[in-house]
């Protein structure tokens, strides 16, 4: 392979592994209908991105990659099955980018693009220059992939469409389970054993850690094979490695790093602290410094470079703080992840009013999670919800006002469009306020708009 297309390539997914070949020397291009920032920031790497997708676009490629979302009927696949080019998915070509790599896997429902990039963050500050593939870009690396000369390859690995069965890595952690992308896994079983074939792909001789927190996640445990080792996490004492004295200080989260074999406790690292907000990210904390002590790294030197990492591009970023109103993106998509997200901010800012705007993500998944949408808000003070982002799906009649109407409390209100969104919050924020855009769709547009509207009223 010497030229390298990717159909998609402006998509958080393709975006990452075009960087990463960038790096490795490859000649890259790529093709997408719509320019957005990735896309701008690989043209800046000297790669060569076309907007549209037309057959021309794959000229003097001799391999192609295409994202998920790209159907078979795309002129550029078309092009290239009629050419003999081979055509792969991502699931079909990552395994390739790890070999002769120390693979280390992070999968899960939620958390697992924060744990690849505190993984990543914390093997970089140790100067081991890992390569990684994550979810969103990393906050002082400013980026979401790199090709490093060290010895691991940190990679989120990701369920929809299946990708992370192509990985086989060394290690794998697990997060947690609770069934989602339902247009992809219909029911909670397919959903399961999705994780759990994820599993068994690792190495043989390999490592598995699972959050013992996540009953679902820790189920595995009892099917996957005798020929890998298994290990546990979690902020409650029981498995191998936990946080013990977990406390706030300053709205900051604090905890000691304890490691538990048959029954004789170790504290690894006393006074761990975060930066990013929220319980959940304590757990993501001790899967990063579990996966350093199964490295044999020394324990205090991950956690202090743990403590340095700043967080993860639309995971509790705060876009700036104008007028006295705090703007802040989150890519929460899920009941889940809104809960954790709002609890979050609840005690990163405990007397301030807390505004959601939520964003929802394909018609699927809003439909089957409905009334767990309705009960996820119940650490915001105002919420407003806009209709769903189709992403990958068709527009439906069904809408997130039906949703809106669930939440308790009458404090929802439903805007159709974002623009709306945008001129309802300018005429309502006060000084003192936080705003919580939860997306994984374009809203995080709103954020800019009132950032530069707030700039301009102050002026």
């Amino acid at each position: 392979m010497k030229h390298i297309h990717l159909i998609g390539i402006g998509g958080t997914g393709l975006s990452a592994i075009a960087k990463l070949l960038k790096e490795s020397g490859y000649q890259v291009s790529g093709s997408d209908q719509v320019m957005g920032p990735l896309a701008s920031s690989l043209i800046s790497m000297g790669i060569k991105v076309y907007e549209g997708h037309k057959p021309e676009n794959i000229t003097g490629a001799d391999t192609i990659i295409q994202s998920s979302a790209v159907s078979a009927d795309n002129p550029e696949i078309l092009a290239a099955r009629a050419t003999g080019i081979p055509v792969y998915k991502r699931s079909e070509f990552l395994g390739r980018l790890l070999a002769g790599k120390t693979g280390i896997g992070i999968a899960g429902t939620h958390g697992k693009t924060t744990t690849t990039s505190m993984i990543a963050w914390m093997l970089t500050a140790l100067g081991r220059d890992p390569s990684y593939i994550v979810g969103g870009v990393i906050k002082g690396l400013d980026s979401n992939a790199h090709a490093g000369s060290g010895a691991e390859f940190v990679i989120e690995a990701d369920e929809y469409d299946r990708m992370f069965h192509g990985l086989q890595p060394q290690f794998a952690v697990i997060t947690n389970m609770e069934h989602d992308h339902p247009d992809c896994y219909p029911t909670p079983q397919e959903y399961h054993q999705a994780f759990l074939q994820f599993a068994q792909s690792v190495k043989v001789g390999g490592t598995v850690l699972v959050c013992s927190d996540d009953a679902a996640a820790l189920s595995l445990l009892k099917e996957i094979s005798a020929s890998i080792k298994t290990f546990t996490y979690g902020i409650k004492p029981g498995p191998t490695y936990y946080a013990e004295n977990i406390h706030l200080v300053d709205g900051y989260y604090h905890f000691e790093m304890m490691k538990n074999v048959r029954g004789k406790k170790e504290i690894l690292a006393k006074d761990v602290h975060l930066i990013p907000p929220g319980q959940h990210n304590v757990q993501n904390a001790v899967a990063a410094l579990a996966v350093a002590d199964l490295l044999n790294l020394d324990p205090s030197e991950a956690a202090a470079a743990l403590a340095t990492y700043p967080g993860s591009g639309r995971r509790f970023e705060v876009v700036d703080v104008v007028a006295g109103i705090t703007l802040i993106d989150d890519y929460a998509h899920h009941p889940t992840e809104i809960a954790a997200t709002l609890s979050a901010a609840r005690s990163r800012f405990a007397n301030n009013r807390i505004w959601a705007v939520w964003q929802p993500h394909t018609y699927s998944r809003t439909k089957l999670l409905e009334d767990a949408f309705a009960a996820s808000f119940d650490k915001a003070d105002q919420v407003i919800v806009t209709e769903i982002y189709a992403s990958r799906e068709k527009n439906q009649a069904y809408s997130s006002a039906q949703v809106a109407g669930l939440i308790p409390n009458k404090k929802a209100l439903y805007l159709r469009t974002l623009q709306e969104t945008s001129d309802y919050l300018l005429t309502h924020l006060l000084p003192g306020d936080i705003l919580v855009v939860l997306s994984a769709g374009d809203a995080d547009q709103i954020n800019r708009q009132l950032r530069q509207h707030l700039s301009e009223r102050t002026h």
